[in-house]
């Protein structure tokens, strides 16, 4: 079963916060005679609605080794235990070199963890993507080195462990090669997981007219060993990739004890979890780029719960997946106008099962069709404004529903002096549910807590305004709005008919959030450099009909930020960071959610010939505080949840480096949708 609803606070609130801690980057200083002179160079530039962010840059000096923990330094990203996201964007995408393969978001986020930090060139934040990127909203697009014949063999190798309430540990090889016309990239990545978190619930249940009181403390523990490849091969202007991930000896248990006795709930994985995507891409020299990708998913999940040697219940769920997808843009250049236009389909075939006990559950194949074609314009003037609007039409079904949707995009640069730039954007995004939460499946819990699937759930429209303006292209401040229409949120829900607990992802009226985000980087010399971050911001959630209840939670939240690292000389072979993170109360649905705050710190030292040899050591929330308590106490209900993560770890990886690293990488993310324990 998957970590239902707030786990962390995030999933509510880091979607509209933000964390960054930039450092300036000095020129070397350059002495004439008498004078010296001393350069500081760009961090954020601004240009056709995006920022451009010297991210190598920013993160030389901190404790990071690969490009999912650099992107947390990003203005306005915050990088929570691996999930990244966008101050003032519900959603955000991440893709490689501006190319679009639709892959999941454990996927990527594996892949991003297993490339080196050293292969980033720069990174673009766009609030709102031209449609040619075939993605709506949000985007964050990593654009890496690209190597040469010259370069010869390049590559990385990575050890780590992480010690958190358990240990776990892997390594990673990077490499590329360049020959000719051709281009070969490889990641590989093994790894060894074991987690383990603790929630403690109150649960005081009004059922036929009296309040029953059930307390319930849950362990869980999961481990399993995780096998990521990617690799690529380009000739000219043809690509052709390779995504996967193997997922074995997958299990889990959780451990309850309460009110109504103690039980034992196992999760085991019928054989190995796999996820494989097979792309390719080409691009003609007089604009076209048409390009197609296969996906294959496969799950299947056995659930037993026990009260003491007692079998009480059995679940089999089972998932395969195969989807396909082509897309067709073409491209021209009309004097100073660039015209962009292209068409894109998308196909899912979902069959999917669920046994529970003697009875059948559910079983059958769900297909979905997702058909769209856009129109864009580019342009940028001499007298400093540049833009990029389209315009798109989408076309949606499956075997519930289906609906047509306008899709707009406005990006906007004013640009006449580093000193002052100016952006505007204006985006609509459409969020789909997970394939899993559309099937009317049940898993268990325990005897009183269940999930259940929703068939009748629908995508739902997020609709976003960003306002920024960066000064002397380094401070930034975000003016932000969004409003999704019919948003979902999943929350426990005290049945009135029976004494059950009901999780179900359910669609409400609106989720509305306006906000300012603001990110100060400054520096004392080479010794200090920091970024201060301050988020302030209303959220409000409103459903007429929360099951049979009706909820308007509204409430103002701030997230605060100081990230600092030092370094004693100006080409000293270690540098420290040490960060603070708070977050005041917060919301979800008819949730209050409880504050929380965390320390981290690090230590970087590179040595050996060139410094090719890094040894990185990590302290994550160090007094353990980054865990919510969650309340609920209106229309009858009475709940209360108090996580106890082990967000607490210490990590050390060591890195050796061989023949430079400026290799080359292509991927993208949509919301991952795969996988049976939503």
């Amino acid at each position: 079963m998957k970590r239902i609803f707030i786990i962390f606070i995030a999933l509510s609130a880091f979607n509209h916060l933000s964390a960054q801690s930039e450092n300036t980057d000095s020129i070397g200083s350059r002495q004439l005679n008498e004078v010296v002179v001393t350069g500081e160079k760009p961090q954020v530039k601004g240009q056709d609605g995006m920022m451009v962010v010297d991210l190598p840059a920013i993160v030389k000096d901190k404790p990071v080794s690969n490009i999912l923990e650099a992107l947390g330094y990003l203005p306005g990203v915050v990088n929570n235990n691996g999930m990244i996201g966008l101050a003032g964007a519900t959603n955000v995408t991440i893709i490689l070199n501006g190319e679009l393969t639709n892959m999941p978001l454990q996927n990527l986020y594996q892949l991003l963890y297993t490339t080196p930090v050293d292969r980033l060139k720069t990174v673009e934040i766009m609030y709102t993507a031209p449609a040619k990127y075939h993605v709506n909203g949000a985007v964050i697009n990593v654009v890496l080195k690209t190597p040469t014949p010259l370069d010869g063999l390049q590559g990385q190798v990575r050890a780590g462990y992480n010690q958190a309430h358990y240990g776990s540990y892997g390594g990673a090889l990077a490499a590329t090669y360049a020959v000719n016309d051709w281009t070969f990239d490889l990641n590989y990545g093994l790894s060894r997981t074991k987690g383990w978190n603790r929630e403690q619930t109150f649960s005081n249940h009004l059922f036929e007219g009296k309040r029953t009181l059930i307390e319930d403390d849950m362990r869980r523990i999961s481990e399993n060993w995780s096998n990521s490849i990617y690799t690529s091969a380009t000739y000219k202007s043809l690509r052709l990739t390779y995504n996967g991930q193997i997922n074995s000896s997958a299990k889990g248990r959780s451990l309850s004890d309460g009110t109504l006795g103690s039980f034992v709930n196992y999760y085991n994985c019928g054989g190995p979890v796999n996820y494989h995507n097979i792309a390719m891409r080409y691009s003609a020299p007089f604009g076209l780029t048409v390009g197609g990708d296969y996906t294959y998913y496969g799950e299947k999940r056995n659930q037993s719960l026990y009260s003491g040697s007692d079998f009480i219940i059995g679940e089999h769920n089972k998932q395969n997946i195969n989807r396909w997808h082509v897309y067709l843009d073409q491209q021209h250049q009309l004097g100073k106008w660039q015209l962009n236009y292209g068409v894109e389909y998308q196909r899912a075939d979902d069959s999917s099962s669920q046994k529970i006990g003697d009875s059948e559950g559910f079983s059958g194949t769900t297909s979905e069709d997702v058909a769209d074609a856009y129109i864009g314009l580019q342009r940028s003037f001499d007298w400093g404004l540049s833009f990029n609007v389209s315009a798109k039409g989408e076309y949606y079904h499956n075997n519930y529903q289906h609906n047509w949707n306008f899709i707009p995009q406005l990006g906007a640069t004013y640009y006449k002096t580093p000193k002052s730039i100016f952006q505007l954007n204006l985006s609509t995004i459409r969020i789909y549910p997970s394939y899993w939460e559309l099937r009317n499946g049940t898993s268990h819990i325990n005897p009183y807590a269940k999930v259940l699937g929703n068939p009748s759930l629908q995508p739902y429209l997020n609709y976003a305004a960003q306002f920024s303006y960066i000064f002397k292209q380094k401070y930034v401040a975000t003016l932000y709005a969004q409003y999704a229409d019919k948003a979902t949120v999943q929350l426990p829900y005290q049945s009135p008919d029976e004494l059950s607990l009901i999780y179900q992802t359910i669609n409400i009226n609106y989720k509305r959030t306006v906000g300012l985000n603001l990110n100060v980087p400054f520096n004392i010399g080479y010794i200090w450099n920091a970024t201060a971050t301050a988020n302030i911001f209303n959220q409000r959630e409103k459903a007429d009909r929360f099951h049979d209840i009706s909820f308007d939670n509204r409430k103002w939240i701030f997230y605060g930020a100081l990230n600092n690292s030092f370094r004693f000389t100006q080409n000293s072979p270690v540098s420290i960071s040490v960060d603070f993170t708070y977050i005041s109360p917060s919301i979800q649905g008819l949730a209050d959610l409880s504050n929380m705050w965390k320390v981290d710190a690090g230590v970087k030292w590179q040595f050996g010939k060139k410094r090719c040899c890094e040894l990185d050591l990590q302290a994550n929330d160090i007094f353990n505080r980054w865990s919510p308590t969650m309340t609920i106490n209106r229309a009858g209900q009475d709940y209360r949840m108090k996580v106890h993560d082990m967000a607490r770890n210490l990590k050390l990886t060591f890195i050796w480096r061989f023949n430079g690293f400026k290799p080359k990488n292509d991927s993208s993310i949509d919301t991952s949708r795969f996988g049976t324990g939503k």
